[in-house]
């Protein structure tokens, strides 16, 4: 409720025709909304220009009143946020005129949503790049005569404005297709057999920092071979605990690149279940053990609840991303980081989590294109 901005863009060719669609509600109701043709432009400028056309609705009619900011790029919410780096030449005065204008508003949050929750701006776009091709002027609003906008009641999957790559060669993201700039890929490879791993016992942060066991050793020469056929990598990134450590040194061994620590990627903390198994735990704390499987929010006793990882976790992402952008880098870490971070890119319900199974020494791999879409290309794959 209150006041709600939502904007986005594209272009059809990335670059090529371009336009946004920029909308302003009120408690639900729409009260200005506006989508405009810029000529030839790629999907980035677009989505930032349609952030500019929503704050300047909002500056029009919000006056010094909270309004949230909502979009489908995750990379314009997250630059615009302070959370990512502006990096590309094109966008910094685009950025820098949006926070021209923020400074004329009252608080504003911002908030990313997936593409079928944004579809108002999405058909703004599309209709006045339609219209611009039929020989109609490119600017369209509900409020000036113009042709009114017509919402589907389940959007398409992939609408025609967005889905023409520029490179066919490169793999496509999602509905988005290709987007400019190279993206970050992530190689997440879970660490080899320990003694715990081997007696399915939990093992998280906190507990006993078990070694590799020779199996695990093999494994992890396995994988890093693996990886090595298939390209290798620019960077390796660990989590502290000793096992990841010994496998990433596996991988820094074969592919002759030192190993980083981030202490983001680290396993859950199981506290007093640390050492036990899930039918010791069953016996030992079943109303705790209840508690615990039915809601992500709940701690073991002692240890760490699954959102609070997540969190986490997603900050170390967003840490890699930056630091490694357009690059590939193997991360090796735990279940639960790497079951989260598959989660995350699903933006699937926190309980999906009970319902993977990740081997020892497997590897997932999510990439992640600049504008922060991400891609999930294997899962839980044994070398």
């Amino acid at each position: 409720m209150g006041w709600v901005a939502e904007a986005d863009g594209g272009s059809r060719g990335n670059p090529g025709p371009a336009a946004y669609g920029s909308a302003l509600l009120r408690d639900g109701v729409l009260v200005a909304d506006r989508g405009e043709t810029i000529g030839i432009a790629t999907n980035n400028v677009a989505e930032y220009r349609g952030l500019i056309g929503a704050l300047e609705l909002a500056r029009e009619h919000a006056g010094g009143e909270p309004v949230e900011v909502r979009m489908d790029s995750k990379l314009v919410i997250e630059q615009m946020a302070g959370r990512w780096k502006i990096k590309h030449p094109d966008m910094k005065p685009l950025a820098m005129q949006a926070q021209s204008i923020v400074r004329d508003l009252g608080p504003i949050t911002w908030t990313w949503v997936p593409r079928a929750q944004n579809a108002r701006a999405d058909a703004l776009a599309n209709a006045a790049l339609d219209a611009q091709k039929a020989g109609r002027p490119g600017l369209i609003s509900s409020f000036d005569g113009s042709e009114p906008v017509q919402l589907a009641d389940e959007p398409p999957e992939a609408p025609a404005a967005f889905t023409e790559p520029r490179d066919t060669d490169k793999p496509a993201a999602g509905w988005r297709g290709v987007m400019e700039g190279d993206p970050t890929t992530v190689i997440l490879l879970r660490h080899g057999v320990t003694s715990h791993t081997q007696r399915k016992l939990f093992s998280g942060s906190g507990g006993e920092d078990l070694p590799l066991v020779d199996d695990g050793v093999e494994q992890a020469r396995r994988a890093a071979a693996w990886i090595a056929e298939r390209g290798g990598a620019d960077a390796i990134v660990a989590s502290p605990l000793l096992r990841t450590r010994q496998t990433a040194a596996q991988v820094g061994d074969k592919l002759g690149l030192a190993v980083e620590v981030d202490e983001g990627f680290a396993e859950a903390g199981f506290g007093e279940w640390d050492g036990f198994s899930f039918a010791e735990i069953m016996k030992r704390w079943p109303a705790e053990l209840d508690t615990w499987l039915g809601s992500t929010a709940v701690a073991p006793p002692g240890g760490e609840s699954f959102d609070d990882v997540a969190k986490r976790v997603e900050v170390a992402r967003d840490r890699l991303l930056q630091r490694h952008a357009g690059r590939t880098v193997v991360v090796v870490s735990h279940v639960t980081p790497i079951k989260l971070l598959v989660r995350a890119a699903l933006h699937a319900d926190m309980g999906v989590i009970h319902r993977m199974e990740l081997a020892p020494a497997s590897i997932t791999t999510i990439t992640w294109w600049p504008d922060g879409t991400p891609s999930l290309r294997n899962f839980s794959v044994v070398p």
